[in-house]
């Protein structure tokens, strides 16, 4: 119920010894209505995490001169994009990076699973493991945005955990990271205000 939330953690956590940044708890609830179908899905919606994101980075760029949010799950790119677009508004220095990887499948399959062998594997099921829809995304986006992803995957995976191992999640675990230090470094806020 946490694999997102662990990954962008493990990944901040990294990045800011790197860059010896502050790192703060992560923000652990977002917008997943398109994982509603599924049990254990709890979705604050993108207006209350637009809200909470805002809130949030009125009050650490108080003290902080930038702020990054690390995100790790696709759903709550709108919101992010409209609470940097506001607080860049207020001349607030915030922007955003992506747990993302070349290549990497959408949710629960080959990319979250390595990735979690990697940095948490007691916490995968290794013997529950089912392939899911392995369409690419933009094939899938239609129909999930009518449906969620119910619509498009009955097990709710978009992907194939089954070829998932720790050493391919320590390769993609370390792309994420070296991107993501790479964005920071560069510090360019896209017009969406993710880190280009």
């Amino acid at each position: 119920m946490d694999t997102d939330t662990r990954i962008a953690t493990a990944v901040a956590r990294a990045v800011g010894e790197r860059l010896y940044w502050m790192v703060a708890p992560a923000i652990a609830y977002g917008a997943s209505g398109e994982h509603q179908s599924f049990d254990g899905t709890i979705s604050i919606g993108t207006d209350a995490l637009t809200t909470l994101l805002v809130e949030y980075g009125r009050s650490a760029t108080c003290w902080a001169q930038r702020l990054v949010f690390v995100n790790g799950h696709g759903g709550n790119i709108s919101a992010l994009q409209n609470a940097i677009g506001r607080l860049r508004a207020e001349g607030r220095d915030a922007g955003w990076c992506a747990c993302a990887c070349a290549g990497g499948d959408a949710h629960a399959g080959h990319t979250e699973t390595s990735v979690l062998l990697h940095i948490s594997p007691d916490s995968v099921h290794t013997d529950r493991m089912l392939a899911g829809n392995e369409a690419p995304l933009r094939e899938l986006l239609p129909s999930m945005r009518r449906g969620g992803v119910a619509a498009v995957s009955r097990i709710g995976v978009l992907g194939d955990p089954t070829t998932a191992s720790a050493a391919e999640g320590s390769r993609i675990f370390s792309e994420m990271v070296d991107d993501c230090a790479r964005r920071i470094g560069r510090w360019t806020p896209g017009a969406d205000g993710m880190l280009t």
